[in-house]
């Protein structure tokens, strides 16, 4: 549904977007993740018409952003970060003004923002007047907004900026639930919402893409070995010695907890190394109170990749 090769936007003495090349399928819904300033907004607003890319190119929904703007907006519902509505309007009243906007037939138009009301939670508030809402009934008001001609692709922009946490559990439902029937690009800088709500991840950073991949494929390829995390009643140094000797054990360190001791342990490779460290606490009778796997979050991840392309430019200067 959307296919980018290339792009690059250029400013006078920096590159905003550097070079992206990426595709996102039908009914996918993909995170664009990355700092302030990484060149999210700058490569959605390209898709989305607002601006021209210096160089490459870019197609949504099969209609070129460069030589056919107008079938590509009739294709896509943008959601910028900063929501742009009319405050002393009502939002049953804003929704039809937008959809006469956009030229939605007269017999449809009672259909379609009863569908919009109801996809976004925000039929109980319809008769009140936007700028007495709450910053996550307005977000949600410019989401059925969006919606309201029924687009093939969401392209949102920080949909949950400035959202109290009840707000944005609440929206990230609506997102999920809109991918059932839409393809949609988010952009953000918070980890959990795209943990949470994304098929896929697309990390970036200073205009280029440092990863991309599902965010489960992510920790498996930055995962080196396996990790584990014990709790062991014993003397800690004995208990060391004894899990360090283990062939697919790369490394053992462990800190007091109350009675007993927390060890962290990394494994040498792929092999799941939990039989042998539980074989081996069996065969010198400790006490083993607790025994989990350490997982590796996005935020590590994101940390990683944003750091490793730091360390190599440098490297290079």
């Amino acid at each position: 549904m959307i296919k980018v090769n290339n792009l690059t936007k250029r400013y006078v003495n920096m590159n905003a977007v550097d070079d992206i090349s990426f595709h996102v399928k039908e009914n996918e819904i993909v995170g664009l993740l990355g700092p302030n300033g990484a060149g999210k907004t700058t490569t959605m607003r390209i898709l989305t018409c607002f601006m021209p890319a210096t160089a490459g190119t870019a197609t949504v929904a099969g209609y070129d952003v460069f030589t056919d703007s107008l079938n590509v907006r009739q294709q896509i519902g943008y959601l910028p970060e900063n929501v742009p509505l009319y405050l002393d309007m009502r939002a049953y009243e804003y929704l039809m003004f937008r959809a006469k906007l956009k030229n939605i037939p007269r017999r449809e138009r009672r259909k379609k923002i009863e569908y919009c009301l109801e996809m976004t939670g925000i039929k109980d508030v319809q008769k009140q007047i936007i700028g007495t809402l709450s910053k996550g009934y307005k977000q949600r008001v410019g989401l059925a907004d969006t919606l309201i001609h029924d687009p093939k692709i969401l392209i949102l922009d920080e949909p949950t900026i400035g959202l109290d946490p009840n707000q944005i559990r609440q929206i990230r439902g609506v997102i999920k639930g809109l991918g059932q029937k839409h393809t949609v690009l988010l952009s953000t800088h918070i980890l959990p919402e795209v943990e949470m709500v994304c098929d896929r991840v697309m990390i970036i950073n200073k205009g280029k893409i440092v990863a991309m991949d599902t965010p489960s494929n992510l920790m498996k390829q930055l995962k080196t070995g396996s990790n584990l995390v014990l709790e062991i009643k014993g003397e800690g140094e004995k208990i060391k010695s004894s899990l360090s000797g283990i062939d697919t054990v790369e490394s053992v360190t462990y800190r007091k907890k109350d009675d007993a001791n927390e060890f962290y342990i990394n494994g040498s490779g792929e092999k799941d190394i939990r039989e042998d460290v539980f074989n081996c606490i069996v065969k010198d009778n400790y006490i083993l109170r607790e025994m989990k796997r350490q997982t590796i979050t996005l935020e590590e991840i994101f940390h990683q990749v944003t750091t490793k392309e730091t360390e190599e430019e440098t490297a290079n200067a």
